[in-house]
Parts: C-alpha cells; sequence; structure tokens
C-alpha cells in the first residue's frame, strides 16, 4: 500500500512535502491490469492531451475488443488499422513492437515481482519506442513499486521548481531534485503522485 502509515510519516518529515499533503490528496490512476496492457496505453498517451487521449484510446479499446488484450490480439493488426484510429505511424509502430517483444519472450503472464525495477527498466527499455519514462511510469501505476522517481518527468521537475522555490536548468535541476528526493526514500513513488496532485492543482 503506497500511503501506508510509515510511507506518510516519512514524507511529512519534510515540511514542504507535508505542506503539500495537507493541500491536495495523492494522484490515483485506474490500473490496466498487467504490465502489457499498461505499456500500450502509456504510448497513447505519450505527448499529447489527456482529453484527445482518451478519445484515441477508446477506439483503441473498440479495436481490440475491450479493456484487456493480449499480444496475439494487438498482432492480428496491422499499423494502418491503427493509425486509422488516431494512432501516428509512429506510435502505431511502437504498440505492434511492444506485442512481438512480449509475444516473442513469453512476457504477458510474466510474475514481476521476481525482477528489480531496474531490471526492469533494462528489459523493456529494449523494445523500440519504449523509454525509461514509460517504463517508470508501469512501475509507478500498474506495479506499485514504491520508491520510484521520474526526475526528467516535466510535470515533476515543475512542481518541486514550485514548491521548493528554485529556477534550475538540466544538470543542476536534475541534481537539486536528487538532493530533495532522496530524503524521502524509500517512498519517492508516493511524493511523485502527490507532486503530481499539486501540479494539477497549480498549473
Amino acid at each position: 500500500m503506497l500511503n501506508s502509515k510509515p510511507a506518510l510519516k516519512k514524507l511529512r518529515q519534510d515540511p514542504l512535502m507535508k505542506m503539500v499533503i495537507k493541500e491536495v490528496a495523492y494522484l490515483q490512476l485506474e490500473r490496466s491490469g498487467n504490465v502489457f496492457n499498461e505499456l500500450v496505453k502509456n504510448i497513447a498517451y505519450q505527448q499529447i492531451s489527456y482529453k484527445a487521449a482518451d478519445t484515441i484510446y477508446g477506439r483503441f479499446l473498440k479495436l481490440v475488443g475491450g479493456v484487456f488484450f493480449s499480444p496475439d490480439e494487438l498482432l492480428i493488426l496491422d499499423q494502418e488499422e491503427i493509425r486509422n484510429i488516431g494512432f501516428s505511424r509512429q506510435k502505431a509502430a511502437y504498440v505492434l513492437n511492444i506485442a512481438r517483444f512480449f509475444k516473442e519472450r513469453d512476457l504477458f503472464t510474466f510474475e514481476w515481482a521476481q525482477l528489480s525495477d531496474n531490471e526492469i527498466i533494462k528489459l523493456l527499455t529494449k523494445i523500440k519506442g519504449v523509454g525509461e519514462w514509460t517504463v517508470q511510469m508501469v512501475l509507478i501505476f500498474e506495479l506499485e513499486r514504491p520508491d520510484v522517481f521520474p526526475e526528467k518527468d516535466l510535470g515533476i521537475q515543475q512542481a518541486m521548481m514550485g514548491i521548493y522555490d528554485f529556477r534550475l536548468e538540466k544538470k543542476a535541476l536534475l541534481e537539486r531534485m536528487r538532493e530533495i528526493s532522496v530524503t524521502w526514500t524509500p517512498h519517492r513513488t508516493l511524493a511523485t503522485l502527490y507532486l503530481w496532485a499539486w501540479k494539477r492543482k497549480n498549473p
């Protein structure tokens, strides 16, 4: 459970995070049901508005016949069918890459608990089109790993600059974020969810 009493106690030791916890409820999103579905969903939601992504992903779910779908159900589609519902050519290729990778390695029913966060990132970023940020979203929202900190996420960067009142860029920004986030370990996922919620309230 991400929002356990020990996790909240740890985060409240940071006075500014304690303020955030009082101000907002942490961000919660519905789980997809498995890592494969969550990966595909994250590709659909990349780099477009939530509203547009909701529409396109809704069309996608109709195309594959339901909320839960397997690699085989994706691989009977061709790239043009996926593009016709609103995916870019690149994204259509990426979701098929994911389906092939999961089928070839028999990962659809894999027990992910046996792998560490870093092992999962190393494995899934072998898929063309899947980067570290995408896998971190799976670790947070699907696998609910407790200590994930997506430092390169723009929303997290903006939230931390707003809350902690600093203006930095590139390497200096990431270093400052890490300095702050280390105090939240091993509950950085919950802190991340609060930061996203704060950012949504303070755009």
